[in-house]
């Protein structure tokens, strides 16, 4: 199973994939990939949004999700960053449903808690967090691209055993 894990935003929206293997002992996360989709804060919105959607796009169709796992929306943030954060996951939405990828939404506060037993972590702790579920030998950056990771590997944490 492949999930694809999604730290919307429209100034940056990591992504991360692990891959659910089996083995003698049961299910192990190993990484396939990650990164950040950036646009400039001077490019109009239409834009931007039009660009994290063709790319959102290529990356499903180039590593073929089973499951999407993204980030919901947390209120506690400016009006500003929630209505941008929005769009964001509203364009990667759309795409999972063009393509028929089910998505499975997590608030922050859980995956922060999955990985680290922590619902208020830092980002650093977040990453390191990352780089031991995935036994990799360096944290991954940016911390955007750690966090979609985060999101992924949380999907996997809260599904275990499920069918």
């Amino acid at each position: 199973m492949l999930i694809l894990g999604i730290d919307p935003g429209t100034a940056r929206l990591g992504f991360g994939l692990v891959s659910v293997k089996k083995n003698g002992k049961g299910e192990i996360l190993e990484f396939v990939d990650a990164g950040c989709l950036e646009t400039k804060i001077e490019t109009p919105m239409p834009e931007r949004l039009h660009y994290l959607q063709t790319e959102t796009e290529k990356i499903l169709l180039k590593h073929k999700p089973d499951i999407l796992a993204i980030e919901q929306l947390f209120f506690g943030i400016n009006a500003k960053t929630a209505i941008a954060v929005g769009q964001a996951r509203g364009v990667v939405l759309a795409v999972a449903g063009k393509h028929k990828v089910p998505v499975y939404e997590y608030q922050g506060l859980s995956v922060k808690f999955a990985l680290t037993g922590f619902g208020r972590a830092k980002k650093k702790e977040i990453q390191e967090g990352v780089r031991k579920t995935l036994r990799m030998e360096k944290i991954v950056k940016p911390d955007d691209a750690a966090d979609g990771l985060a999101i992924a590997i949380t999907h996997h944490i809260k599904n275990q055993g499920k069918k």
